[in-house]
């Protein structure tokens, strides 16, 4: 889903939530709002004319998508297992990253993802940091793509590998401790979820706990929905929490939680969201 970048962007869509200004505040270092608010749209507008998504012209990317039930347990498994791994796919500017390390995991055992390595060159101009300030391995790749990210088992030696040989997903492959994946999976078809889920379980460290969490859109009942987004007509096909569990249930020994909380947009129309997690058990 994607605009072009000719697109007129709309100011007017900016809104920081109190959660949220802060954090920027506190990352950028800038505290006044008018000031913040100018840097942001400086570098919406950069990151529009590479990478026009529905997501940087909503400003989707000042939402911290992490914070989501799960999140805390997840920041005790970085506490509680020596060298654990936390992989933020599709990362965008890398805010939710950022939100992670500044919550307490390690920024050396950070990873992130996306297609563009453009967009995280961004996020150091968004978030003012550089690579020395925030030395958190970035690897640009298509998760659709085998030769970057596979479902096909590698080692599952206990974490930490050595993330200055980490080229590819597929070097991860059984290394994880949790990954968080939020606004990624509708993206795609229903087969490519469906890969893009198997391909993801893959990427786990085989021990009870691991885990693999986020939110996404979805529907009461799994189908295709034509879709108003930002005065463009999408079709998006989403996974119904049932149909959503049985996919993990699939891919491997996982406990999951799904569920769907209704939003209602500014013109009164209707989505859903769902908040998800598939936690690996005992085999």
């Amino acid at each position: 889903m994607a605009f072009t970048s000719n697109t007129q962007l709309d100011s007017s869509l900016y809104r920081l939530d109190p959660t949220a200004l802060e954090f920027f505040k506190q990352q950028t270092g800038i505290t006044g709002e008018d000031e913040l608010k100018q840097h942001i749209l400086a570098v919406q507008a950069k990151a529009f004319a590479v990478a026009p998504y529905p997501c940087i012209y909503g400003f989707g990317f000042t939402r911290q998508a992490v914070l989501v039930p799960k999140y805390q347990s997840v920041l005790q498994l970085g506490r509680d297992r020596s060298g654990a791994l936390l992989l933020d796919l599709g990362c965008c500017f890398g805010n939710d990253a950022r939100k992670a390390v500044a919550d307490g995991w390690p920024v050396t055992q950070m990873i992130s993802t996306d297609i563009k390595q453009e967009l995280w060159d961004l996020g150091h101009d968004l978030f003012r940091s550089t690579h020395s300030s925030f030395p958190s391995l970035f690897i640009a790749g298509d998760c659709l793509d085998p030769s970057f990210l596979s479902s096909e088992p590698g080692h599952t030696s206990p974490p930490p590998p050595d993330l200055s040989l980490v080229t590819s997903l597929n070097d991860l492959h059984g290394k994880l401790t949790a990954v968080h994946a939020s606004s990624i999976f509708h993206l795609f078809s229903a087969e490519e979820q469906a890969s893009l889920v198997r391909s993801v379980a893959a990427l786990l460290y085989p021990a009870e706990g691991s885990v693999v969490f986020g939110s996404h859109i979805g529907l009461p009942k799994q189908g295709t929905v034509r879709e108003e987004i930002f005065g463009r007509m999408e079709e998006v096909y989403c996974y119904d929490p049932e149909s959503w569990n049985k996919l993990w249930a699939d891919a491997g020994p996982f406990k999951t939680e799904a569920s769907l909380t209704e939003m209602v947009g500014p013109k009164g129309e209707v989505a859903w969201m769902m908040v998800w997690s598939a936690t690996r058990t005992a085999v």
